[in-house]
């Protein structure tokens, strides 16, 4: 491996890979917030992350594949902990590492968060173009394809096209519904019936189809174990209430909220929840249960009241 890492004393396969799975494991335990964290001790291990890509062109291959899923993995945890310029940064380099080596199922991954972060920031078109890089020229996995049309119909849903919108998300509950592949990448594990659940349920809150999107994000949020991120089905679930006006239901879901809202690992998760709250607080017709329940929530999430602790 002339030129590779392994001969500059540089990083190894191993050491990316084994770094690679202390941070999703991290990640699903605590959340993005207790990950982000753990970030610049992994570039101190591994410096090839602050070279530019280019510069790593003779590097062997299958290091260069690491070390791009190692990035697309940064870029997930900055997305969900809040910093998302850097998190663009992460996906930019990702992707350029990817095509060095010819990773294509990294790239896939990498462009497929990419649009969730443009979606995230309000620019659907780009999250759209995102995602419509995905496919190839061969037909992708189910669970992979069932990926891409929830991208395609959260970008559409925020444009406005709920017809479309609608329809991408029926289609990529049936292509779930073919099941797991041979061909399936090794992320596509996430992909299952809780996630595809609350991507429904949350892609029809965006159209305000309030009766059939509550349901949805309710068996979601109520789905035991699961990796961290996931309650953010929780806090999309609060706020298709607080759209329907549901008034007793999110008084019900704050109080079972507020207990542990001030430890969500999620910066993505607790935005969502203080912004639903603080609109809860303004909204005039709101009972003051709610409305009380609402102030707390905004008092636990900025850490100014901490929950109870539990008793014996």
């Amino acid at each position: 491996m002339a030129g590779g890492a392994e001969e500059r004393g540089g990083a190894t396969v191993d050491q990316v890979d084994r770094v690679l799975r202390e941070l999703l494991a991290l990640d699903a335990e605590r959340g993005a917030r207790a990950a982000v964290a753990a970030l610049p001790a992994v570039v101190r291990r591994i410096p090839e992350l602050c070279a530019e890509p280019v510069s790593l062109r003779a590097t062997d291959r299958e290091l260069l594949s690491s070390l791009a899923e190692l990035c697309e993995v940064a870029g997930w945890i900055l997305f969900d902990a809040g910093h998302l310029r850097r998190a663009e940064r992460a996906n930019a380099r990702a992707l350029a590492l990817a095509d060095l080596c010819g990773d294509r199922w990294t790239a896939r991954l990498t462009l497929l968060n990419h649009s969730m972060l443009q979606a995230h920031m309000d620019r659907p078109r780009a999250a759209l173009e995102s995602a419509s890089r995905v496919p190839g020229p061969r037909p992708l996995p189910a669970r992979v394809d069932a990926i891409v049309l929830i991208r395609r119909a959260h970008a559409l849903a925020l444009l406005g096209d709920g017809r479309a919108s609608a329809e991408l998300i029926g289609r990529a509950r049936h292509r779930f519904l073919d099941g797991p592949a041979r061909t399936d990448p090794a992320w596509a594990w996430w992909i299952d019936e809780t996630e595809l659940l609350g991507h429904h349920g949350w892609v029809l809150a965006r159209l305000g189809r309030w009766d059939r999107a509550v349901p949805l994000l309710r068996a979601a949020a109520s789905s035991p174990g699961g990796p961290s991120y996931r309650d953010l089905f929780g806090a999309e679930l609060l706020s298709a209430l607080a759209g329907a006006g549901a008034w007793r239901d999110a008084e019900e879901l704050i109080v079972g909220l507020a207990p542990r809202a001030g430890g969500i690992g999620s910066a993505r998760t607790a935005a969502s929840l203080g912004a639903t709250a603080a609109g809860l607080r303004r909204r005039t017709g709101v009972p003051p249960p709610l409305r009380d329940a609402a102030v707390h929530l905004l008092e636990v999430l900025s850490g100014r009241e901490r929950p109870p602790a539990d008793r014996p």
